[in-house]
């Protein structure tokens, strides 16, 4: 989790929670150009993880980027971009989507929040958000404004069974259905009345929301949440933990599982595809793609032993022949066992045993389709 995907000698960002993350004694690292907690004194990955299955945790996301396009005709704009198919959504629901080059590779994936037609707000990754800004608004038609607002809003999630609990003790909605939100306005500590965004989603595979709101608000929003939350147990945690929380359920890292190297047809995300529309940014190839079918797919692998696969090791079959690569490994902690995805040959199936090079040792690994842990989303 440590990557980091900023331009030589451009200063790391910083979250409007930065002073509550040292309070709290983080541990931090770099990632996507920001500096975030990696993990915090007193928990530690493994706290923290097991807080977010068992009860809940809360994480600072701000680091994600934040864009709006507005203007008549944006959702149909956006529909003629992005792959997922945004009319199977209406006003005060969300959608996973992707931003794809005119190859198939992934530019990027994201959250779309659809408030209007004319009126959508778009949740990037940190490192890509400018990016697709650019792409976006090179395109768009004249009327329909992309603006970035990456540094206007911080993005707080709460994560687990209690969740819902958490946020009616601080004064939020909750309780609305998986991929909708709800905007509120409310009144914040010093800040006055404040325009909060709570959205039924979340990276963790747990029951949860995430709010979006004004960075001048930030920690007044988590000085409530983290108060009401201490009789339920809530847990700040870090990238680490939402490493781990991510790799459980098999959901894609952009820059390791995705990439503009590999495409949704690759990754097995096509459910993310909207087929039927009549065009999308990077359709042609995909299509092509499809219909041929890939020559490599992004598949689980569940160690049959010991062995904790890191993403860039190699993956081998019985012969010894190399298969392709792992694009993201780590220890379990819910099943205490090590779990991955990889990137290998179209050939290899289900249930096929196969092996990861670490470091000199082979460890034999099972195919998998993931998640490795039952996903509780949509958890009523």
């Amino acid at each position: 989790m440590s990557e980091d995907d900023r331009p030589s000698g451009t200063a790391l960002q910083t979250s409007p929670l930065h002073d509550r993350h040292v309070a709290l004694g983080a541990k931090f690292a770099p990632f996507g150009g920001w500096t975030m907690p990696l993990e915090y004194a007193g928990g530690g990955v493994l706290a923290e993880h097991t807080a977010v299955r068992s009860a809940v945790g809360i994480f600072d996301v701000s680091h994600l980027g934040k864009a709006t396009v507005r203007g008549p005709g944006a959702a149909a704009y956006l529909n003629a971009c992005l792959t997922a198919d945004l009319d199977k959504i209406g006003p005060g629901q969300a959608q996973y989507t992707l931003l794809c080059a005119a190859d198939g590779g992934v530019v990027d994936d994201l959250i779309v929040y659809r408030r209007s037609d004319d009126d959508l707000l778009l949740v990037p990754n940190a490192a890509n958000c400018a990016t697709v800004v650019r792409i976006l608004a090179e395109a768009a038609p004249a009327g329909v404004e992309i603006a970035d607002r990456h540094p206007d809003f911080a993005l707080i999630a709460v994560q687990g069974t209690e969740s819902d609990e958490v946020l009616t003790a601080a004064g939020f909605p909750a309780g609305h259905d998986y991929m909708s939100f709800v905007e509120v306005d409310r009144e914040v500590n010093g800040q006055g009345r404040v325009a909060v965004t709570v959205c039924r989603t979340g990276y963790t595979g747990e029951r949860g929301y995430e709010l979006v709101l004004p960075a001048a608000a930030a920690g007044s929003v988590w000085d409530a949440l983290t108060a009401a939350g201490e009789p339920y147990g809530l847990q700040p945690a870090g990238l680490g933990a939402r490493d781990t929380l991510r790799t459980e359920m098999g959901y894609p890292l952009h820059g390791q599982d995705i990439s503009p190297s590999i495409t949704p047809v690759q990754a097995r995300l096509g459910w993310a595809v909207g087929w039927g529309k009549e065009r999308f940014f990077g359709d042609a190839a995909l299509r092509a793609e499809k219909a041929a079918g890939p020559a490599r797919t992004l598949r689980g692998l569940k160690a049959v032993r010991r062995g904790i696969a890191r993403p860039g090791m190699t993956v081998l079959g019985a012969g010894g022949e190399e298969l392709g690569a792992v694009t993201s490994g780590t220890y379990s902690p819910s099943l205490r066992i090590g779990v991955a995805l990889a990137l290998i040959d179209s050939s290899v199936g289900l249930d096929d045993v196969v092996q990861v090079d670490i470091r000199g040792r082979r460890e034999d690994f099972v195919v998998t389709k993931p998640p490795f842990v039952s996903p509780r989303v949509r958890e009523s």
